[in-house]
C-alpha cells in the first residue's frame, strides 16, 4: 500500500511539473551586488547616518546576469547616489523605503534602457536594509 501510494505521489509531481513547463512558466534569475551597498544619508543629527542594503536585481533572462554583471559599477553609483541623497525620516520609515527601492528601480531600468536599448530589471529588492 504505501508503495502504491508513493508512486501516486511521485506520478502526480512530475505530471503538475509537466503541465508547469508547457505552460511557459518563466525563469527568473537574480543578481545580487558585491559586497552590500553602504553609503550615508542626510541626517538631523550631529552624529553621521548611515545605511546598508542588499540589493538583488530580477531578471526574466537568465543571460541579462552578464550584462547586469558588466554594468555592476554604473548601477551601484546610481544606487549610492539616490540613497545619500534621502533624508533621515526617509530612510527610516517603511513607506519611505518602499519609495526609495522604486526609485531605485526605476533608476537602474532607465539606466539599462540608456546602455542596451532595453529595460531589462523586472525587480528591484532589498534583501537587506540596515541604518543607523
Amino acid at each position: 500500500m504505501k508503495k502504491w501510494l508513493l508512486t501516486l505521489v511521485i506520478l502526480c509531481c512530475t505530471t503538475v511539473n509537466v503541465f508547469a513547463a508547457e505552460e511557459g512558466v518563466e525563469d527568473y534569475a537574480y543578481y545580487g551586488f558585491e559586497p552590500d551597498i553602504v553609503t550615508n544619508y542626510i541626517s538631523n543629527r550631529k552624529k553621521l547616518g548611515f545605511v546598508k542594503i542588499s540589493v538583488e536585481l530580477m531578471v526574466k533572462d537568465p543571460n541579462d546576469l552578464v550584462t547586469l554583471e558588466h554594468h555592476d559599477p554604473l548601477l551601484r553609483s546610481a544606487i549610492v547616489e539616490i540613497l545619500g541623497n534621502q533624508a533621515e525620516d526617509k530612510v527610516k520609515s517603511l513607506s519611505g523605503r518602499e519609495e526609495i527601492r522604486r526609485e531605485c528601480y526605476e533608476t537602474v531600468n532607465r539606466l539599462m534602457e540608456q546602455e542596451v536599448g532595453k529595460a531589462i530589471v523586472v525587480n528591484l529588492l532589498f534583501t537587506k536594509y540596515l541604518y543607523d
